[in-house]
């Protein structure tokens, strides 16, 4: 009788192990996994895992996220972790990753020799404020990431910081942001390099000094130059995969226009970045109280028209704007120094759920213009940004004045909606030179398109958005998108980034910005409250299940050995 009962449990269990082993050999061979996450927070894209497979080399990807720092960012490293290992199912051998702690082992000079190295390559150490049971202690830490491949390397930034969130929201966006921020890293890199990316010049568009920081942080991504559009061989410029005009003050000659056109008609991008009015906060300030605002000849009315779009020449009055400051009188000597609101400044607040704004701060504009919506054929525009309600559209010419400061606005004259200040088009435009001939000054052999390939543009009615304020003590320049008034930084950088991530997109890659981690934090008052409540439940249940369990177990096998 026993030893019938022990040759069944034998077979059991040899009929168990065999299941298992089975199990873990083709567990090794294939990759799955269920998640049964809502936001499928666990699950790669197609578009990822159409990348991944189609490594032709090994991507090796190394993480500074590593060494001893507070949980919220081992949170951001763990996911990271898990992240990659996904990307390595898919990839296998073509993908390598590794976690490198930055500050460990090293002398302080080696640390330093290591940091400067790091920063050559786009990557900047960030300081942190960690407290200690000794006080407060100075920490830094590499939130980055760095993806090599065949020789070539591009910086991949993991901490996406945005003004006025909570630590964990930032965390959180940092999370969600991660299988964007490594695919399209792998897919630029594995994809020839960098594409190339150029500002035009030749019309006082912005200088080499006020775009600084908007062309750095383009950098870690793009080849970023600049090009005169009188002077480049057409051959080069159809190698531009994105051109970017920032707030052009002269004409554009008919020849330079046939090129920006049938760049376009070959499938270039294009954001234009114009102001249709010559006001300037600077101008004003700098001797002169007042201003006669007068409308900038650019030569591109005609142009824009015909591709679906008018940028109006008037301003933008916003209550929701800027402030700057102004004297407001003299006590013993010394003038008094006020932050009064600045209309002409509005604060744009992106209110859509596009991948370019998704998770975006409010956008610094300067004298920014509406824009009109012209219906043509085979081109989709959407609306992406606007001003808020309070708004008021003043007509040119007009006299721009700081005495304006003084006078309290009257909310009955800024209700009106919302107008268009940024347009996104994508489509098939239509040729502003068809049936025309080709232009005085075009020595090249140019077959005029009459149509475009798919493509994309962006236009934006105010150049200042790419600007960076220059520093009047010292010539140095501040952050794109910070304003040296208010001290606070808005969202023109990130921005600028992701237009040009999308423009130069052909895959639809920035719609993995779309993927949202939904946020579930604990109730810490809650958690203060019933601390003892929790600390019984999480150490007195599992041991007092388990002893239930092994009562039972031994009951159930004496009464089935009992015999």
């Amino acid at each position: 009788m026993v030893s019938k009962q022990k040759q069944k449990d034998f077979k059991q269990f040899s009929f168990a192990l065999i299941a298992l082993l089975s199990f873990n050999i083709i567990s090794q061979l294939f990759f799955g996994r269920i998640d049964f996450t809502a936001e499928k927070r666990y699950t790669l894209s197609p578009i990822s895992k159409n990348i991944l497979q189609n490594l032709k080399q090994p991507v090796i990807i190394t993480v500074y996220l590593e060494g001893d720092f507070p949980s919220g960012f081992k949170r951001l490293r763990n996911a990271t972790k898990d992240l990659l290992a996904d990307f390595k199912a898919y990839g296998g051998s073509n993908i390598d990753y590794n976690f490198v702690d930055p500050s460990g082992g090293k002398t302080q000079e080696q640390q330093q020799t290591f940091f400067n190295e790091l920063y050559a390559k786009g990557i900047e150490a960030t300081n942190l404020s960690v407290k200690t049971e000794s006080g407060l202690t100075q920490k830094t830490i590499i939130p980055a990431a760095l993806v090599s491949f065949d020789g070539r390397e591009i910086p991949v930034k993991l901490l996406q910081s945005r003004m006025g969130l909570s630590p964990e929201e930032v965390l959180n966006n940092s999370v969600q942001n991660l299988e964007f921020a490594f695919a399209a890293a792998i897919k630029k890199i594995t994809t020839g390099g960098k594409p190339r990316l150029a500002f035009t010049v030749g019309h006082n568009e912005l200088s080499d000094l006020q775009l600084k920081d908007a062309a750095k942080g383009l950098s870690d991504g793009y080849d970023v130059g600049r090009v005169d559009l009188s002077k480049v061989p057409f051959t080069e410029l159809e190698k531009i995969k994105l051109l970017i005009i920032a707030k052009p003050e002269t004409e554009f000659t008919e020849a330079e226009k046939f090129k920006l056109d049938q760049y376009l008609m070959r499938g270039g991008k294009i954001f234009w970045a114009i102001d249709q009015v010559n006001a300037d906060l600077d101008s004003i300030k700098k001797g002169r109280s007042q201003q006669l605002a007068l409308a900038n000849k650019l030569n591109l009315d005609d142009q824009l028209f015909k591709y679906g779009i008018r940028i109006n020449y008037d301003l933008i009055g916003d209550m929701n704007c800027g402030q700057i400051p102004v004297s407001v009188g003299n006590v013993g000597g010394e003038a008094q120094i006020q932050m009064v609101p600045w209309l002409f400044n509005p604060i744009i607040m992106p209110t859509i759920a596009h991948p370019i704004i998704k998770n975006m701060d409010g956008i610094k504009t300067q004298f920014a213009n509406t824009i009109d919506i012209i219906e043509v054929k085979n081109v989709t525009k959407t609306v992406l940004l606007t001003t808020s309600p309070y708004n008021r559209e003043l007509k040119i010419p007009t006299m721009v004045a700081l005495d304006m400061i003084e006078e309290t606005p009257d909310p009955k004259q800024f209700q009106s909606a919302p107008k268009a200040v940024c347009l996104l088009l994508e489509g098939q435009f239509a040729s502003d030179f068809t049936n025309r001939p080709i232009p005085t000054g075009i020595s090249e052999s140019i077959s005029i398109l009459p149509k475009s390939k798919t493509t994309k543009m962006l236009v934006f009615s105010d150049g200042d958005i790419l600007r960076s304020d220059i520093s009047e003590k010292d010539g140095s320049v501040y952050p794109l998108g910070y304003d040296r008034f208010m001290q606070q930084t808005f969202g023109n950088r990130n921005f600028l980034l992701n237009v040009a991530d999308y423009l130069t997109d052909d895959s639809d890659l920035i719609n993995l910005r779309s993927k949202e981690i939904e946020l579930r934090l604990l109730d810490k008052g809650l958690l203060v409250a019933q601390k003892t409540k929790y600390q019984i439940i999480n150490t007195v249940l599992p041991v007092l299940f388990v002893l239930i369990f092994a009562i039972f177990q031994h009951i159930y096998r004496k009464r089935k050995y009992a015999a």
